[in-house]
């Protein structure tokens, strides 16, 4: 590797001694370079790169003083120092004031007082285009970490948003996200309805990312099992004394100020946990476990319940006041048997998820999959159906999932307008009518469902079922059960 090249400085002065007596004391450190006056000097600051200026004061044409200022404004990074033989303070102010000298080094110099001037003056050259370089690194990363951060706030508002809620363009669940998003941009509680596993979680996380929130902290806790003590001190946190370690536990109460905080099972929440809720919402204060200080917040509060609160108000079981606080926005949320057309979406999304996550990659569903899962009334909404996908994931032999991979409880349900019915048995054996009648729909769903989960060979399920071909053939017949195949043949005739 070739050696570092030494710094350069320039030596100006018009005795010829001088110069020579100057360069034999730096030559070993430095790169030297001279000059007899500022015309011969400029010409060398023009075409080399100069750290540092050693200068006579008493020149033949120009002065020191007025040739540093020349270069003090043409090459301000290089160090300028002047050696002069005299103390007229005039001029040494001069020299300070307008060529911004460095350095005075009075005549006669010796050796390693020169040379010691010198290198600090190269040092300080050095520092200089370090900080500068650095402040222009400063800058650059700055502007870079803003642009990277907003980069990332755009793309979590439209991965957080509403843009997440999958649905088709004709979905029952245009008009429900509709409202959400009137109530997004106002700051006002919102209270979400619906059965569990319907998506509230989400719907308020979409809300908090489509709101003017959007740049503050986004947190959920869900009340429902969690004892009174330990939900109170999650959620208002705790003085030093209450928790084992003598320490400060700081809430989501206040951890989500001027943020969102979603509280789902709200309609488990005790009394204590209602009159606090209540306080928050009027005078947005809490108090932590321990403490006697209230402490302010302002945070958006989004409530969910799995069960109608105007029910529970009305056998006393909730605060009128609080729900009336909470309820200021109210949405309810359609259950996923009402959404038969967005289930394919939701199941294809889901198990594009579930691929991911187990390293297990598959292209998507056969229709007849799709079909009996959009005929199912899902009475567990989006958790049941993330379930029922992943095993089938789980099972599956080929990249895509067939039918015969469903469950068999889903499998019988029998398609309807409204959704499925969950239990052939509980029909068969709750209904009115004959026996034969009811035994009879028990027989053609069993038949259904075993033909699927043999993907329609009906060898093996006849094999099954202990009926021969024939008789098999004679049910179907009588049933009017065709295959996938059948039926496109019969749609296309």
């Amino acid at each position: 590797m070739a050696p570092a090249p030494l710094p350069s400085v320039l030596l100006v002065d018009d005795e010829p001694h001088s110069l020579t007596a100057m360069k034999l004391a730096l030559e070993d450190e430095f790169e030297i370079f001279t000059a007899p006056d500022a015309g011969a000097a400029l010409g060398v600051l023009e075409n080399e790169w100069i750290q540092a200026i050693l200068c006579d004061q008493r020149m033949p044409g120009r002065t020191g003083v007025d040739f540093l200022t020349e270069v003090r404004e043409r090459w301000p990074e290089t160090v300028r120092m002047m050696i002069t033989g005299y103390t007229d303070s005039t001029s040494m102010v001069a020299a300070i004031n307008e060529a911004g000298v460095h350095q005075f080094i009075a005549k006669p110099w010796h050796p390693e007082q020169l040379l010691m001037a010198v290198r600090n003056a190269v040092k300080l050259f050095q520092l200089a285009r370090d900080n500068e370089r650095m402040q222009l690194e400063m800058r650059f990363l700055s502007s870079t970490s803003e642009s990277r951060l907003e980069k990332r706030r755009r793309a979590l508002r439209e991965g957080m948003g509403f843009e997440t809620i999958l649905r088709s363009p004709n979905s029952a669940m245009n008009d429900t996200v509709a409202i959400a998003r009137q109530y997004a941009s106002f700051d006002i509680p919102v209270l979400l309805g619906g059965e569990a596993g319907t998506g509230k979680a989400q719907l308020a996380r979409a809300m908090h990312y489509g709101s003017l929130r959007a740049e503050k902290p986004f947190y959920e806790f869900n009340l429902a099992g969690v004892p009174e003590e330990l939900a109170m001190v999650e959620l208002f946190g705790a003085k030093r004394g209450v928790l084992p370690g003598g320490v400060n536990r700081i809430g989501l109460m206040q951890k989500a100020d001027r943020g969102t905080l979603y509280l789902a099972g709200v309609d488990e929440a005790s009394p204590a946990m209602q009159l606090a809720l209540l306080r928050v919402l009027t005078e947005g204060s809490i108090t932590p476990l321990g403490g006697q200080e209230t402490v302010g917040t302002n945070l958006r509060l989004i409530c969910g319940s799995n069960v109608d609160l105007r029910s529970k108000v009305a056998d006393g079981a909730f605060r009128s006041d609080l729900y009336y606080a909470l309820s200021v926005g109210e949405i309810g949320l359609l259950p996923l048997r009402a959404r038969r057309g967005d289930v394919a979406m939701l199941a294809q999304h889901i198990l594009a998820e579930a691929a991911s996550i187990h390293s297990k990659p598959v292209m998507g569903f056969e229709a007849p999959a799709l079909e009996f899962l959009e005929n199912y009334d899902w009475p567990g909404n989006l958790r049941e159906l993330t379930n029922e996908v992943t095993r089938m994931l789980i099972f599956a032999q080929e990249n895509v999932l067939g039918a015969e991979l469903i469950s068999r409880h889903i499998l019988q349900a029998a398609p309807s307008e409204e959704g499925a019915d969950r239990s052939a048995e509980e029909d068969a054996l709750q209904a009115n009518g004959q026996l034969k009648d009811r035994i009879e729909l028990m027989e053609m769903r069993i038949l259904r469902e075993t033909l699927t989960r043999h993907r329609w060979n009906k060898s093996r399920a006849a094999a099954e079922l202990g009926l021969s071909r024939v008789g098999l053939r004679a049910k179907l017949d009588r049933y009017g059960i065709m295959g996938p195949q059948a039926r496109v043949e019969e749609e296309d005739d």
